[in-house]
């Protein structure tokens, strides 16, 4: 097992990890700038091979800020690791996550973010999206990078197996397909709307956490897959 490091937009790197006994991948995202980023911190267990991983770009020590999606092991699970491992490090996470989780769970103090606060890292900007139970999770929240349009979406298009690092291929079939496998996704009446919020943004590139990162037509996916999950929502009202 190894987690393999790929450019997929300038600066921003993907770290990729292939577990083939379960046939999923778990993927974490570097921001290179004067205060470098880490979204997700991946699986306990991961720990050695990503921070390997990180230091191939930048020494882990550099990294001034730790982010996620929302709680959950491949999320966070490492948290405290990587903050042992880099010590000017602070989390950072959607300010109600912070009161109601990573308060507690973290060695120290999360700095709270508000729905479409910005992270300046020098050279690059991160900005904090609110995205309720979108695709799971009352914490949830994505990360767009401004100066490259890259929205690190965290588990919206999950796919099952392993995957090039960076596709055009459709996304929204293999999403629909690990959907029908997992039921991950929460589908309410905000469910699609977010969605199109997100599609608003005409991102460029989708750092996907489960699956390949992906430079197609990125808003027509977000609005595809938010037409498939309201055409679901819809069902299982019975309409």
């Amino acid at each position: 097992m190894e987690t393999t490091v790929t450019e997929i937009a300038p600066d921003i790197y993907r770290l990729s990890t292939y577990i083939s006994d379960a046939d999923f991948m778990f993927n974490q995202f570097l921001v290179e700038a004067e205060e470098p980023l880490l979204f997700h911190c991946g699986l306990r267990a991961l720990f050695p091979l990503v921070s390997e991983a990180v230091a191939r770009v930048t020494p882990v020590a550099n990294l001034r800020w730790i982010t996620f999606g929302h709680v959950e092991a491949d999320e966070c699970g490492s948290l405290n690791s990587w903050l042992d491992a880099a010590p000017r490090a602070a989390v950072a996470h959607g300010a109600m996550g912070c009161l109601v989780s990573v308060n507690d769970m973290a060695d120290r103090l999360p700095r709270p973010l508000d729905d479409g606060e910005v992270l300046d890292l020098g050279g690059k900007r991160v900005r904090r999206l609110e995205t309720p139970h979108v695709p799971h999770g009352w914490d949830a929240g994505l990360m767009y990078e401004e100066t490259t349009g890259t929205l690190l979406c965290g588990d919206l298009f999950t796919a099952i197996g392993d995957a090039p690092p960076l596709t055009e291929s459709e996304i929204v079939g293999p999403a629909l397909a690990a959907e029908d496998v997992f039921h991950a996704s929460c589908l309410t009446a905000h469910t699609a709307p977010t969605m199109r919020r997100l599609a608003d943004l005409d991102p460029t590139t989708l750092g996907l956490m489960h699956g390949p990162s992906y430079a197609g037509d990125c808003g027509q996916a977000l609005r595809d897959l938010a037409a498939a999950y309201e055409s679901r929502f819809a069902e299982s009202l019975g309409r």
